[in-house]
């Protein structure tokens, strides 16, 4: 089997078109699953895929494959060729990024990195001490911890080569009382599970679990309501990846601006906010260069390789910057600001911790867990969703029970405007979106009117 460095000069060298592009991905994992405090099953995976992106003239093909052998490099070229030819124009084409103004990684010529079960080496015993307090106090718990490392390996016929090493971790963790008739969710990213707090997390839950054995039934309606990070990650991150400049640019979404044009400047929170992405955030840390493996509206596989560096989004309460390629910019006479895979937020000065927050509420509920969202209005950026594994309602300072689940009605830049109070940011993990974005830091919310539109029946 050739190493992902000789597979891209392989298929590079086959190349016949007027330029080409090689993505080799090598991942690894690791993961453990655990049931009614007990581990059920552990294991590694391995996968590799090539894609080749063929350039004649403006028109692009795309192939991917995945485990591809030294002898059907070719192949794949030759199909790729083949789609650029029965392809139109492109209308993102421009010249292949070069070295100036390329980003930065890893050494091309040393082996892709790998993960295995070691990187639990230190979590596990600490898992097995939380099984056995659940235990003792009556409490199941359930989850899974995964771990992938991919190293992707970028090549041009610009001369271009990069690599980068990007490791990925996230931990889910449910309690649920011995009946099934309590239940409550948290969850962490991690780059190596190191800052993993099984202990922490696992007495946070079994704490909700005793909130949850007073049940108090409240009506649809507008609520103060306290956002823990996680859920602030969930919407967030739809906001993040609905902030295209391209689409904002053409009228289709809530970053238009009546008229003409997008809403680049405007305030959208009377709190200082700033939203933003850096590649190099310590503990987020991702990859550094533009890796687009298809073009749509929010990326260019022209662009690939493109440095990447730290981007505000909201700065001071005001929409900074959107989504962009090279094309976009050009359309839009904005920044060229190309997505990152991580996300941030913060509010200077902002030092309270949720306990604080909790305990400065008059009347107002603890939202702790979002689902099932869904687009409801692009051009409000209207979501609606579930809430799940405990919703609380707390009084004068103090959580005095668990309330029955609600259909929520909300529009993240909506939200924005009426948040009464942010607190210290922390590393946090959407559940909705966890299977493809873990990279996120929150601070927990305060927000006027929380719009519960309908009460659920879902326990």
């Amino acid at each position: 089997m050739s190493t992902p460095q000789e597979t891209v000069e392989r298929a590079l060298g086959f190349s016949r078109t007027d330029g080409c592009i090689v993505i080799a991905d090598e991942s690894s994992g690791a993961n453990l699953r655990w049931a009614g405090n007990t581990l059920t099953t552990n294991g590694v995976t391995r996968s590799r895929r090539l894609t080749v992106i063929a350039i004649a003239g403006e028109s692009t093909g795309m192939v991917s494959r995945a485990g591809v052998t030294p002898d059907q490099v070719e192949d794949l070229v030759r199909a790729a060729e083949r789609s650029a030819e029965e392809s139109g124009p492109a209308e993102d084409a421009a010249p292949l990024i070069d070295a100036a103004r390329a980003g930065s990684g890893g050494a091309w010529d040393d082996p892709p990195a790998e993960t295995s079960v070691g990187v639990f080496e230190g979590f596990a015993p600490a898992l097995g001490e939380a099984f056995a307090a659940a235990q003792d106090d009556e409490r199941l718990l359930y989850g899974f911890a995964l771990h992938e490392m991919n190293s992707t390996f970028l090549g041009t016929s610009a001369g271009l080569r990069l690599r980068f090493d990007e490791p990925t971790g996230k931990v889910e963790l449910n309690a649920k009382s011995t009946d099934m008739a309590r239940s409550a969710w948290a969850g962490t990213g991690t780059a190596d599970f190191r800052d993993v707090d099984v202990a922490g997390m696992a007495a946070g839950l079994s704490s909700r679990l005793k909130w949850g054995e007073r049940r108090i039934d409240l009506p649809a309606g507008r609520y103060e309501t306290l956002l823990p990070p996680g859920p602030v990650s969930d919407l967030m991150t739809y906001m993040y990846w609905s902030a295209g400049a391209r689409d904002a640019n053409d009228g289709r979404t809530v970053f238009s601006r009546p008229g003409g044009g997008t809403r680049v400047g405007d305030t959208l929170s009377d709190l200082p906010v700033r939203l933003y992405s850096d590649p190099a955030a310590p503990g987020l840390e991702c990859t550094p260069f533009v890796v687009a493996h298809a073009s749509s509206r929010e990326a260019s596989v022209f662009d690939n390789g493109l440095a990447l560096n730290p981007v505000d989004w909201i700065s001071d309460g005001k929409l900074a910057a959107l989504l962009q390629t090279r094309q976009s910019a050009e359309l839009t006479g904005l920044s060229l600001t190309p997505g990152v895979d991580n996300l941030l937020m913060e509010v200077p000065g902002a030092t309270a911790s949720l306990d604080d927050m909790v305990a400065n509420t008059r009347r107002g509920l603890l939202l702790t867990c979002l689902w099932y969202i869904r687009e409801v209005d692009p051009q409000s950026l209207l979501l609606t969703g579930l809430t799940r594994d405990g919703v609380y309602l707390v009084e004068d300072g103090e959580v005095v029970g668990e309330v029955n689940n609600f259909r929520f009605n909300e529009s993240p830049v909506g939200l924005l405007s009426r948040v009464a109070e942010a607190g210290r940011t922390e590393r946090a993990l959407s559940r909705e979106w966890s299977d493809y974005f873990t990279r996120t830091a929150m601070p927990p919310l305060r927000v006027a009117d929380f719009n519960m539109s309908t009460v659920s029946k879902a326990n």
